[in-house]
C-alpha cells in the first residue's frame, strides 16, 4: 500500500472555484500545497480565481497520469482532493495511487462523476430514486419510458458529466424529448466532455436542499445544509432565485442528513468534501446528484459567516491534525444568496443600478459580473446566475434579511435591458 505522508503537502487537483480557499487555508496551518491540473488548459470560467502562486509546484496532466503518479510520491503527499468538478476523476485516480489509506473507494469510481452510474449506485443501495435512463439510443429510452408509464410525461434532461446545471432541460408534457436529446449528444458540454449518453428522468417536484460534508475513514460530518429556492424563468426551468443556510435544528434536517449520509456510502465517499443534492418530493427524499467535491461559488467563504466554519476548514484540520472533527454545525447568523436573473436577451444600459444592493442593512458582498454596454442573456442555468452575479445578506434578525431580499429584487427592476437584432444594432 502506497500511504499518505502525515507530514507532506496537501495536493489541489483543479484548484479552482471554492477549491482555490485550499491553499490559504492550508497555509495558515503550515500546510505546503501543490496543484495539479487536469489539463494544460484552464477553462475560461475558473481564470480569474487561478492562484498559481499559492503552490510550491504546480504539475500540468498532459494525458499520462502515470507520470504525474511518479511526481506525486516523490513529494510523498499527505491527501489528494479535488478543487473543483473537472478534477474529481483524476482527483480519485491520483489519491488510489500515492495515499492509498486516503482514498476513497476505487470501485465507486464511475459513481461520483457520473449521474447515470450514481442513480444506478444509490438504488442497488436500497434508497428511492428518480426514475431514469442513461443511454445513447434514443430506441432504449422509448422503450423506458413505455416501460416505465412516463410516456407523454413531465421530463428532464441532462450530461451525464457536468455540473453548475449546464444543459439540463425540462420538457413538458408531450414535448420533443428527442430533439433536446439529438441537440446535445455527441457533443462537447460547458467543461468540453462529450456527452456519449444523456440522462432521461422523469420531473419530480418539490423544495431542493443541498447537504454539504467532510469524511473521513468513511464517518461523515455535516458541515451545513441550505436550501435552494429556484423559478422558473421563461422556458428556462428551474433557474436559481436564492440559496439559504438552514439551522441545525430545522425539522427536515434529520430525514436529508440520513439519506445524504446512505449515498455518500453508495457510492464509496470515504475522504474528502462532497455535497449532496437532493429534493424533498411528497413521496420522499429523492436525489438529485452528489458532487465529490466542496461546493462551488465560494460557498465555504459565505458557509464560515452563517456557521464560523466550511467544508475547506474541516478539511485542513483533518490532514493537519488541528483535533477532533465536530458532526454537525452551529447557525451564527441568517445568511441568504439572492442570485441576479437575467430576464431578456439585450444590452445592459445601466448596470450601475446594481451597486445599490451595498446600501442595503444586511448586505454583506456582492460580485456583479455585468457593466453598462455589456451584452446578456435570458439566464438559463447556474453558470449563468453565477456570471451575471449575486448578492450575499447576512445577519441576526431573519426577517430583516428576507425584507432586503424583496429590496435586492426591486433593485434588479430597475435594470435597463435594450433589445437588440441579431447585428447587434438596437
Amino acid at each position: 500500500m502506497t500511504r499518505a505522508d502525515p507530514d507532506g503537502p496537501a495536493v489541489i487537483v483543479d484548484p479552482y472555484s471554492s477549491g482555490a480557499f485550499y491553499a490559504p487555508a492550508f497555509a495558515a496551518a503550515g500546510v505546503p500545497t501543490v496543484a495539479v491540473r487536469s489539463g494544460r488548459a484552464v477553462a475560461e470560467v475558473h481564470r480569474g480565481g487561478y492562484r498559481p502562486e499559492d503552490f510550491t509546484a504546480v504539475i500540468v496532466n498532459d494525458g499520462d497520469v502515470g507520470a504525474v503518479v511518479d511526481q506525486l510520491r516523490r513529494l510523498a503527499p499527505r491527501c489528494v482532493l479535488p478543487g473543483t468538478e473537472t478534477g474529481v476523476e483524476l482527483a480519485d485516480r491520483l489519491a488510489a495511487a500515492v495515499t492509498e489509506d486516503v482514498a476513497n473507494v476505487p470501485a465507486g469510481a464511475a459513481a461520483r462523476c457520473d449521474k447515470g452510474e450514481m442513480g444506478a449506485a444509490v438504488a442497488a443501495a436500497g434508497l428511492a430514486v428518480i426514475r431514469q435512463s442513461c443511454a445513447a439510443d434514443p430506441a432504449e429510452v422509448t422503450a423506458w419510458l413505455r416501460r416505465e408509464g412516463l410516456t407523454g410525461r413531465d421530463l428532464v434532461l441532462k450530461p451525464p458529466v457536468g455540473a453548475s446545471s449546464a444543459g439540463v432541460t425540462r420538457v413538458p408534457a408531450g414535448g420533443d424529448w428527442r430533439a433536446v436529446f439529438d441537440a446535445q449528444l455527441g457533443r462537447p458540454n460547458h467543461w468540453q466532455v462529450v456527452n456519449d449518453r444523456m440522462l432521461v428522468q422523469e420531473h419530480v417536484t418539490g423544495t431542493e436542499y443541498v447537504v454539504d460534508t467532510f469524511s473521513y475513514g468513511g464517518v461523515h460530518t455535516v458541515t451545513d445544509v441550505c436550501r435552494y429556492t429556484k423559478v422558473d424563468n421563461g422556458r428556462y426551468m428551474a433557474v436559481y432565485d436564492s440559496m439559504e443556510w438552514l439551522h441545525p435544528q430545522d425539522p427536515v434536517l434529520p430525514d436529508l442528513i440520513e439519506y445524504a449520509f446512505r449515498v455518500l456510502d453508495a457510492v464509496g465517499v470515504r475522504f474528502g468534501a462532497a455535497h449532496v443534492e437532493l429534493m424533498l418530493t411528497p413521496a420522499g427524499v429523492r436525489m438529485i446528484e452528489l458532487n465529490a467535491r466542496p461546493h462551488g461559488g465560494g460557498q465555504p467563504r459565505f458557509c464560515r459567516v452563517a456557521t464560523g466554519g466550511s467544508q475547506i476548514d474541516r478539511a485542513v484540520r483533518f490532514f493537519a491534525r488541528q483535533g477532533e472533527i465536530p458532526r454537525g454545525y452551529q447557525l451564527h447568523r441568517t445568511v441568504l444568496v439572492v442570485f441576479l436573473i437575467g430576464r431578456a436577451d439585450g444590452v445592459v444600459r445601466n448596470a450601475e443600478v446594481l451597486g445599490d444592493v451595498r446600501a442595503l442593512p444586511t448586505f454583506h458582498w456582492c460580485s456583479i459580473g455585468v457593466r453598462t454596454g455589456d451584452r446578456i442573456a435570458v439566464t438559463r442555468d447556474l453558470l449563468g446566475s453565477l456570471g451575471l452575479g449575486f448578492v450575499v445578506l447576512a445577519g441576526a434578525d431573519r426577517d430583516q434579511v428576507l425584507a432586503d431580499y424583496q429590496r435586492v429584487r426591486r433593485i434588479e427592476a430597475r435594470l435597463r435591458v435594450d433589445a437588440v437584432d441579431q447585428a447587434g444594432v438596437r
